[in-house]
């Protein structure tokens, strides 16, 4: 009897896993936020950005406090979620959580490179939120120069809730914000693909040539610039012909 009851059972177990080649995608949870408020450690702050690659537009950061006993279900790391399930997420998020946003700018970019600046737009939101935290998941590998304990996550928009509640924010405050460029600079499709690498943008790039809220060192912008002001382009100056003074070399 025992035997046929096992027999009849292994079908079913089989039955009931995942079809092959589906990848089985577990949420983010607050799972490592809650061992620290058992330590006494709160608030505990995640955070995150957008826009590390297009070749436009600012990096937007952002960080989230959550409240333990308000998180909006639906929270996940924003990649995975539509546009119109990221907008209502952001509207729940800013309603019950404490959050702020920072800002590097292109010229920021340009001057401190796009990881660095992006660090920086990091660093700030932190700073700027409500009430400081007393410890800080980041999404990523580097650790952020915040006054308390920063701990990176790698994937962390993934695994850690409120960096994915921090990713919502930083994804749909950038998109709004490359809308509204788009209407200051009109051609570029900005509304579309919000600064990203997209066929329709480097064709544009290569129409239009940049505009002030391209990032000047990224290589497609360099090209158009310098199929469109090749004035504007600094010099290479390994390649300048090195000039003698006749009279120094007969001092010498």
């Amino acid at each position: 009897m025992s035997r046929d009851k096992s027999a009849k059972a292994r079908p079913e177990t089989k039955s009931a896993k995942l079809p092959k080649g589906v990848i089985a995608v577990t949420p983010p949870s607050f799972r490592r936020e809650r061992a620290l408020i058992k330590r006494g450690i709160w608030p505990v702050a995640g955070c995150d950005e957008a826009g590390r690659g297009p070749l436009a537009g600012p990096v937007v950061a952002a960080a989230v406090i959550l409240d333990p006993d308000r998180i909006p279900r639906g929270i996940d790391d924003s990649k995975r979620l539509s546009a119109e399930e990221r907008e209502e997420l952001f509207e729940k998020i800013c309603a019950t959580s404490s959050f702020a946003v920072a800002y590097a700018s292109p010229a920021r970019i340009d001057r401190d490179n796009i990881l660095r600046a992006s660090l920086w737009a990091l660093a700030r939101a932190v700073a700027a939120l409500p009430e400081p935290p007393k410890y800080v998941f980041v999404d990523g590998r580097d650790r952020l120069a915040t006054p308390c304990e920063c701990e990176a996550v790698i994937g962390g928009d993934g695994i850690v809730k409120s960096i994915a509640a921090a990713s919502i924010i930083a994804k749909v405050t950038r998109d709004r914000l490359m809308c509204a460029l788009a209407e200051d600079c009109p051609g570029y499709g900005f509304e579309a693909h919000k600064g990203y690498a997209v066929p329709e943008h480097l064709a544009a790039l290569d129409r239009l040539g940049p505009s002030v809220h391209h990032r000047s060192f990224f290589a497609p912008v360099v090209a158009a610039r310098e199929k469109h002001f090749p004035s504007a382009v600094p010099p290479d100056l390994f390649s300048l012909p090195v000039q003698i003074d006749p009279e120094a070399t007969a001092a010498v």
